[in-house]
């Protein structure tokens, strides 16, 4: 029994590549199908949500078996059962008729305590209600805010006794451990450390001052806001090379001009304000197309190799979401990051360092994989002061600001592993800058009048709401309008 109800959960549990980062599924009903627009409505707590069904969207049965082409199929029921989750108007994943005889109601996620870890075999025993499961860890388990460099290193940070949610299913008649994920007292996430963020200062208002002791501010070197002559000067030139292309990357009047977002969960949260916003603004190049190429749960650790599981499967779906646009890699020309790591735990400045050597080999990625990007504009963090998890809390939100402002500086610097400039070698990055920066001390307005309320959050005040989601998309659309190396080829 305890096998059907770890397998009935175990593609809900990976619909997002973390399910814990994100708000919880609800459960409902199918209430409308639509196969030409590829939506459904979906009936929860009394309320309608309308949902895209993406390429992408983990569809699967009461068995946890997954279901491709699922309009063609059929598979849609109005009036059926489901467990989903929705990340903006896109659906994540859903599991239908999840009450099936035999399978855990309400497609809840396996919970227990720790009975046992054997660090030689790398084997985790788990005490249920029924009975002791023994699990062996691999390479492909998913520990959740867990880091380490082997399987070992990572079982080394749960201990006997500790609650978790767990998935384990049989491969060649062996129990293998599918994902895990510590839980705090009472089986429930561990809430943020509270820490005063009342005195954080935006880094472009904090100037020369220091952050902290030898720390400065500003966005650029010496506490300056504006880019450099030199690097402002070879932004103006990349950004006037910037031209419609067809899908062989060759210049085309008929062509088109990619922008690609690439991050987690709040990035694809941002990109489809964004999106929102883009589609009623006047003056927009027509030959422009915004690609959201975020997807939740793809932190910055995951996908910085292209060539590990989680890197694999998270640059394949940028480029089904290419293709499903009828575009190429060879077309795109711009890059937008926002990115950041689950669960920091390291203080400043280890944290903000990591994450910035991760942005380096993500920026690294660009020049194979996307031969004719240019250009890439960095964000940091939205305000986590509202967190209600530890998942990206303040102050790490707000330092997530200096990862961005160390990685620049060392193209500014002349850092080889960073040229963007054949003249000088092997181009390695594209030109980097930052981009619209999104982080506010939450009411508080900053200087250009802008501020968050409670409610451009969600539950776990991390997420955006919709409204917040469009605020930050008005932001970013005032910044590719606005912006010195973006108004050549992004305006009409």
């Amino acid at each position: 029994m305890l096998r059907w109800r770890i397998l009935g959960v175990v593609s809900l549990f990976l619909l997002a590549g973390s399910l814990f980062a994100q708000d919880r599924p609800q459960q409902g009903t199918i209430k409308k199908i639509d196969a030409d627009k590829s939506t459904l409505t979906l009936t929860a707590d009394g309320k309608d949500v309308v949902a895209k069904v993406a390429p992408d969207t983990k569809v699967v049965d009461a068995s946890g078996s997954q279901i491709d082409e699922p309009f063609k199929k059929n598979v849609f029921k109005v009036g059926a059962a489901v467990v989903f989750k929705v990340d903006g108007d896109t659906l994540v994943g859903i599991r239908i008729n999840p009450e099936a005889k035999g399978k855990q109601p309400g497609g809840r996620i396996p919970q227990g305590k720790i009975a046992a870890i054997d660090l030689d075999k790398l084997t985790i025993t788990f005490k249920t209600a029924d009975k002791d499961v023994e699990a062996a860890a691999t390479e492909q388990t998913n520990f959740f805010e867990v880091k380490g460099d082997s399987v070992k290193d990572r079982l080394k940070a749960f201990k006997v006794g500790a609650e978790v949610n767990y998935v384990v299913q049989q491969k060649d008649g062996k129990n293998v451990l599918v994902a895990i994920r510590a839980l705090g007292a009472g089986g429930k996430q561990p809430p943020p450390v509270k820490v005063d963020s009342s005195k954080l200062v935006p880094i472009d208002e904090l100037g020369d001052k220091e952050y902290k002791a030898g720390f400065k501010g500003g966005f650029y070197p010496d506490g300056k806001n504006q880019r450099p002559k030199e690097h402002e000067a070879a932004g103006l030139k990349l950004a006037k090379s910037i031209q419609p292309l067809n899908g062989d990357g060759k210049p085309d009047p008929q062509g088109k001009i990619v922008l690609l977002s690439v991050g987690m969960s709040n990035t694809s949260q941002a990109s489809q304000g964004f999106q929102k916003v883009l589609a009623s603004a006047d003056g927009i190049n027509p030959q422009l197309v915004f690609i959201n190429g975020a997807v939740g749960g793809q932190t910055a650790a995951r996908i910085m190799d292209p060539d590990s599981p989680d890197g694999t499967k998270y640059w394949a779906i940028v480029d089904k979401r290419l293709q499903d646009a009828k575009l190429t890699r060879a077309q795109v020309q711009v890059i937008w990051i926002k990115q950041a790591d689950a669960g920091p735990r390291e203080g400043f400045p280890d944290y903000a360092k990591k994450l910035e050597s991760e942005l380096v080999k993500i920026v690294q990625i660009f020049p194979k994989r996307f031969p004719n990007a240019k250009i890439v504009y960095l964000s940091s963090r939205t305000y986590g002061g509202f967190a209600t998890t530890a998942l990206n809390p303040e102050p790490y939100a707000y330092e997530s600001g200096f990862s961005v402002k160390w990685l620049i500086e060392r193209q500014l610097k002349g850092d080889a592993e960073l040229n963007y400039d054949a003249k000088k070698g092997e181009v390695k990055a594209p030109w980097l800058s930052w981009g619209p920066y999104l982080w506010a001390n939450g009411t508080k307005k900053r200087a250009d009048g802008f501020s968050y309320e409670q409610s451009d959050f969600g539950a776990d005040g991390t997420h955006h709401s919709p409204a917040g989601s469009e605020k930050i998309g008005r932001l970013m659309l005032q910044f590719f309008q606005t912006d010195t190396t973006t108004r050549s080829w992004f305006a009409k």
